[in-house]
């Protein structure tokens, strides 16, 4: 079958590797894709938010999957246009509706979903413009730090942990009066839990579900975990703290009334479900949702999933994920993050890359580069993934470490203490 990917990151790279290895993709497309998708499939320029340009696209090119890779166009309700045009109603769209994308497009929803559906998470209130006085109230009885979230997407940045009443209380003013636009109409706060975090994903068909290898993400730009927040420096997975016992109670208490909360709510859903996670004690708490995967994390599970990709979507697709056993790989995997300097600052883009043909135990996936005249080059802030898969998480590790210091480019920079703090 002709699948289309849309995306043009270190996720949708990810995907692309894997889908490009099925034997039911007869030819892949990749929208926009990036400077090293093109390896994968056919690269075709389009903004995936304009679901009749993508409509065309599906039309002209005889395509029969579609997998959405980021969440802006699920929020904006990319499945429910292909459901409601009876010209591509029969294309199968792996993600979900608008109406279940909101639990990543809305704090305030998935709050609301998650206490009505008993699922364990950080205490919270929401606040409008309207209600700013009783927001400020809050705030001055709430134990600190406290956490401010937009309600909406704000490109991972409308999330602020403060440490102090009057700068939480000026902050939340802001963030009602348009510090992030239309995202901060409504904002969330939260109580600060104290833990370590992990990622857990399912894919679901809106009956059954089929569980993913668990990753943890690093976001902080410096050594140490230090210094401002990224979309995230690297990732490593499987999650060594978390054993079969905690994955078990994950699933009880999480996945499982996540899913049939979903159900009761008549939502329909087919796609990731991403659970931000944190361990507190023994027990875990949900973060967020996301409607996709993550990124970087995907770069470190897709690696580890042996079964066909397309298979498992075919079967989210079928609502036959009960049928479906999914292999995983017992290897490790570890992802290094290269960005370009100045990150999540200010940087500049278009800067030669060099030393990919180097790599020697990795897998390259490119997020944040084009392909120019034969050259690739630096297009964002995270410019590319690289993904050891080892035998042991040392191993792993070092291998990716080694790996990206083999790549080169003007201002480049990445962590080189991923995951150590795991062994």
């Amino acid at each position: 079958m002709n699948i289309l990917l849309l995306g043009s990151g270190g996720r949708e790279s990810a995907f692309a590797w894997k889908i490009s290895q099925s034997e039911h993709c007869s030819q892949l497309f990749i929208a926009p894709g990036n400077g090293g998708t093109g390896a994968y499939g056919k690269n075709v320029p389009l903004n995936i938010n304009d679901f009749e340009a993508v409509k065309r696209l599906v039309t002209k090119e005889n395509i029969q999957m579609v997998v959405v890779g980021p969440e802006e166009p699920l929020v904006k309700g990319i499945h429910d246009f292909f459901t409601n045009d009876p010209a591509i109603a029969h294309i199968p769209v792996i993600g979900p509706k608008k109406e279940g994308a909101i639990l990543e497009g809305s704090k305030d929803f998935s709050k609301q979903f998650m206490a009505r559906h008993g699922i364990p998470t950080a205490s919270s209130r929401s606040f409008t413009k309207e209600t700013l006085a009783e927001g400020i109230a809050y705030l001055q009885d709430h134990a600190l730090p406290v956490v401010l979230k937009a309600d909406g997407l704000a490109a991972g940045k409308g999330v602020l942990i403060l440490e102090n009443t009057a700068e939480a209380q000026q902050e939340l003013e802001l963030m009602l009066s348009g510090k992030f636009g239309e995202a901060g109409t409504t904002v969330v706060i939260e109580e600060f839990l104290t833990g370590i975090e992990l990622s857990v994903f399912v894919l679901t068909d809106g009956e059954n579900y089929v569980i993913l290898p668990e990753a943890k993400d690093y976001k902080r730009i410096g050594q140490g975990d230090t210094g401002l927040n990224t979309g995230g420096m690297g990732s490593v997975s499987p999650v060594p703290f978390a054993d079969e016992a905690f994955l078990s109670q994950i699933e009880q208490s999480i996945i499982i009334p996540t899913v049939e909360g979903l159900k009761k709510d008549g939502i329909d859903y087919t796609g990731f479900i991403f659970f931000g996670l944190i361990k507190v004690g023994d027990k875990p708490y949900v973060i967020e949702y996301n409607c996709r995967m993550g990124d970087p994390e995907t770069e470190s599970v897709i690696p580890r999933i042996e079964s066909d990709l397309v298979e498992l979507f075919m079967a989210a697709a079928k609502k036959n994920l009960d049928n479906f056993t999914l292999q995983i790989s017992d290897k490790r995997a570890a992802t290094v993050m290269i960005v370009a300097g100045g990150y999540p600052g200010d940087y500049e883009k278009g800067k030669a890359i060099s030393g990919i043909e180097n790599v020697r135990e990795s897998l390259v996936f490119h997020a944040g580069t084009s392909l120019e005249g034969g050259i690739v080059k630096t297009n964002g802030g995270r410019v590319i993934a690289v993904t050891s898969l080892q035998d042991d998480q040392f191993q792993a590790l070092q291998s990716a470490t080694a790996d990206a210091a083999r790549i080169y480019f003007d201002g480049k920079y990445f962590r080189e203490d991923i995951g150590f703090d795991l062994i």
